[in-house]
């Protein structure tokens, strides 16, 4: 569950604009006044709708992730490195747990970049876990293959499995923050099934380094961005970090949605059914801090750059975030 992946930025951290002089201009523009207005659904509605809504939505990601299998649609995110210098320069056996991973356009840099981490990666589309497989296989690096552990998950509904970390250590941690995770080998080469197995042996994989959520967290529906922030924040140790990059209020794409693909307050419908959410800085800090991160770096990134087929300018707004969990 991706977001709509689509050449997000090839430039990183760039301010070629600030965020707050387009505000202006949507706020002064009587056109686009409607992205303004309060839901125009009743709450209650939208918080029953909500569990017949993602199936609906995963399937809908699903056909996405099938009509642009060829890869030519994503763009490799060799970007995010220079973002997130963290996952270069952590220690050897560096584990990462990428929450979203699509067809594996943010997994292929990180694991080139960074010759020992491991990279254990969750979508909810079996087929969107084989292109990402099919990505990283193409790279003709074995070295990387082994490095790479897809494995189906619906974080925001059901949660994460437990052999990442379970009940019985985070209990442990919760006691007493100098308790050690169970051992587990990092070099070890097997298949998420295998990995299951694992949990009877040697109790879970003992929790996460780093956890990214890259344009996921924007298709999660908004009452449940909470609980799937928590869960998040379950699987990463002690001092370890979430690593987040999602749509920004007053993006391009945004701006684009006519007033009947509203379905919230700064959310929307594609025509293909898939959802997406716009963050402002206010709102990732609450849901993030709310889940028990500490906050450590957030800011608007604004990128402009030229569709090539057209040559005119965009104005792209993403949020860029880091947040801790406490040692």
């Amino acid at each position: 569950m991706n977001g709509a992946k689509e050449a997000e930025a090839e430039e990183y951290h760039s301010k070629d604009f600030e965020w707050e002089t387009l505000k202006q201009e949507i706020e002064d523009d009587p056109s686009l006044r409607y992205h303004l207005l309060p839901c125009p659904f009743p709450q209650q509605e939208t918080t029953t709708t909500t569990t017949t809504r993602q199936p609906e939505s995963i399937r809908a990601w699903q056909r996405f992730h099938i009509q642009h299998s060829s890869g030519k649609f994503f763009k490799e995110r060799r970007y995010l490195l220079k973002e997130f210098p963290e996952l270069v320069s952590c220690g050897e056996f560096c584990r990462v747990l990428e929450v979203g991973c699509g067809n594996g356009s943010t997994a292929l840099p990180i694991l080139r970049g960074n010759k020992t981490i491991i990279l254990y990666a969750c979508d909810c589309s079996n087929e969107t876990l084989e292109r990402a497989k099919e990505f990283v296989a193409a790279s003709n690096l074995v070295s990387l293959e082994h490095r790479f552990h897809p494995f189906y998950c619906d974080f925001a509904t059901i949660g994460f499995p437990k052999w990442l970390s379970c009940s019985s250590c985070r209990e442990k941690i919760a006691q007493n923050s100098q308790t050690c995770f169970s051992d587990v080998k990092e070099h070890v080469r097997t298949h998420v099934n295998d990995l299951c197995s694992m949990e009877e042996s040697t109790c879970c994989l003992g929790g996460m380094d780093f956890v990214t959520l890259i344009f996921t967290l924007s298709a999660v529906p908004l009452e449940r961005m909470p609980a799937a922030i928590k869960e998040c924040f379950s699987v990463l140790k002690p001092g370890g970090m979430l690593l987040f990059r999602d749509y920004g209020l007053y993006d391009m794409t945004m701006l684009r949605f006519e007033p009947e693909r509203r379905v919230g307050f700064r959310e929307y419908m594609r025509s293909d059914g898939t959802y997406s959410y716009f963050f402002c800085l206010d709102t990732v800090r609450s849901l993030f801090v709310g889940a028990g991160f500490i906050e450590v770096e957030i800011e608007y990134c604004c990128v402009k750059s030229v569709n090539r087929r057209n040559w005119k300018s965009m104005q792209r707004v993403w949020v860029h975030g880091k947040f801790q969990k406490s040692i």
